[in-house]
């Protein structure tokens, strides 16, 4: 082969195996711009009401799930953690429902630009008397029928939110009675292994320092991690979730110890009011599917 026609075979080859590299991280890139980053599902936004942002901060840092605590006042579903902080204008509706309805419409059905699935968990702590919040709280959800998973006719209906009832256990009696239903419950560690499908509860919630006594110093006692495995184990052989409030939510190593330890457990939310400090963690590692 003459040198001018090698070199120019040579330039061929290196501009096609350039292409090959080149494209890949091109499709990347152009997926990345349509999508956005893909939603942490395992971010739960504890009290999320507390940012400066309601909802709106969470979803910014990629939160699969937030927390919103109700108490019913008059016919109104007013947020707050404590009753002293009332606010007639801060209600389920304006900090949450409506916002979402307007974001899903834009985003035309997706909570997260460009990701249909994972819905957004709304969780609904009750703080006043269960069973007639929970009334309310169904009229109030029956305003958005494009916005919730549904349960009828014996199977669920995903949609973009899923809300699930937490808080006053009153709630569950007017909750099992409905046929059709736009929330779920959240189970406690006494419901593992109890007569109520996930189609019911699809969540286990619990108090971690109820449970365990290890805070992320030190190492975790070989006791605890089994006892925490064997949860998680039990949890997801029946299609329930785990998360566990009262984490240590300090910045630091402890922190990031025991978060480590939930994401090896298997545990499927992790509780934290910080929410770029989850996020840079769970970026971190890749975990946030």
């Amino acid at each position: 082969m003459a040198l001018t026609t090698r070199r120019r075979a040579l330039t061929t080859l290196g501009a096609a195996l350039a292409g090959a590299v080149a494209l890949p991280a091109a499709r990347a890139s152009a997926d990345d711009a349509h999508h956005g980053p893909r939603p942490l599902r395992r971010a739960h936004a504890h009290n999320d009401y507390e940012h400066p942002r309601p909802l709106l901060d969470a979803l910014d840092h990629r939160f699969g799930s937030v927390e919103a605590d109700i108490y019913l006042v008059g016919d109104r579903l007013l947020v707050a953690h404590d009753p002293v902080d009332l606010d007639p204008r801060r209600t389920l509706e304006s900090l949450y429902l409506a916002p979402l309805a307007a974001r899903i419409k834009a985003n035309q059905g997706s909570v997260y630009r460009g990701w249909r699935r994972p819905p957004l968990q709304l969780l609904i702590d009750v703080k006043t008397e269960g069973a007639s919040t929970y009334l309310e709280l169904d009229r109030h959800l029956r305003r958005y029928p494009r916005l919730f998973t549904t349960y009828a006719n014996g199977r669920v209906h995903p949609g973009p939110v899923t809300a699930v009832v937490s808080g006053d256990r009153a709630a569950r009696g007017p909750m099992e009675a409905q046929s059709v239903r736009r929330a779920f419950y959240d189970g406690r560690l006494t419901d593992l292994d109890g007569p109520a499908p996930a189609t019911f509860v699809p969540l286990i919630s619990d108090n971690w320092t109820l449970n365990f006594g290890w805070l992320g110093t030190g190492p975790f006692p070989d006791t605890e991690r089994r006892k925490l495995r064997g949860i998680v184990g039990r949890a997801h052989a029946h299609g329930q979730r785990v998360r566990f409030w009262a984490t240590p939510d300090t910045p630091g190593p402890a922190r990031e110890a025991l978060w480590g330890e939930l994401l090896a457990a298997g545990v499927d939310h992790l509780n934290t009011d910080d929410l770029a400090g989850l996020e840079a963690f769970l970026d971190a590692r890749g975990r946030g599917e």
